[in-house]
């Protein structure tokens, strides 16, 4: 007979959480996103203009 290919003598490990993830980048990525963000507005204001 064949053997199981389960193997339950180790535990199963949880899988990564997204935000932890996501946490350690917040210092880098937001300035950024909020330069981009102020030029973007800028940008629009000097359009309508």
């Amino acid at each position: 007979m064949s053997q199981p290919t389960d193997d339950h003598s180790t535990p199963a490990r949880a899988p990564a959480d997204a935000v932890e993830g996501i946490v350690p980048l917040i210092p880098m990525v937001l300035p950024i996103v909020g330069g981009v963000l102020i030029f973007l507005l800028a940008f629009i204001a000097v359009s309508m203009a």
